[in-house]
């Protein structure tokens, strides 16, 4: 194969993966809203939730303070084959706003999405659900 035709698939294969890890941010970018009930966009469209674009600073998915109280999460999205999980957790923890925890959404082909929070985060949660704040 030519090396013209090798750098040509090589760029689809990377816009496609951009693509791919996009719609994931999408993704939850919707979840959260019917969750919370507030509008979301991609960058630039200034609603309360967005999808940042790629390669920039900060958590995947911004959220405004009042979606945060509803949803007090910062989130790192990974749409990859392979996995490395405690790096995408370290990502994820230097992200982190100090109102949030931080929550890694992973996705690969063909197979649904998963999430990894801290252990007290859910816990916390899951005694919040069966109890109540406070």
């Amino acid at each position: 194969m030519a090396l013209e035709e090798r750098v040509k698939r090589m760029a689809i294969s990377m816009s496609q993966r951009k693509e791919k890890a996009k719609k994931l941010q999408r993704w939850v970018c919707q979840k959260i809203s019917d969750l919370t009930g507030f509008q979301w966009g991609v960058s630039g469209e200034d609603r309360p939730i967005e999808s940042r674009p790629m390669g920039q600073s900060g958590a995947d998915v911004r959220l405004d303070e009042q979606v945060r109280k509803l949803f007090p999460f910062s989130v790192e999205c990974k749409r990859q084959e392979s996995w490395d999980v405690p790096g995408w957790i370290e990502q994820a923890r230097k992200n982190e706003l100090g109102d949030t925890g931080w929550l890694l959404v992973m996705k690969r082909s063909n197979k649904p999405p998963v999430v990894v929070l801290d252990a007290d985060a859910f816990f916390d949660l899951m005694r919040r659900v069966n109890h109540g704040p406070g």
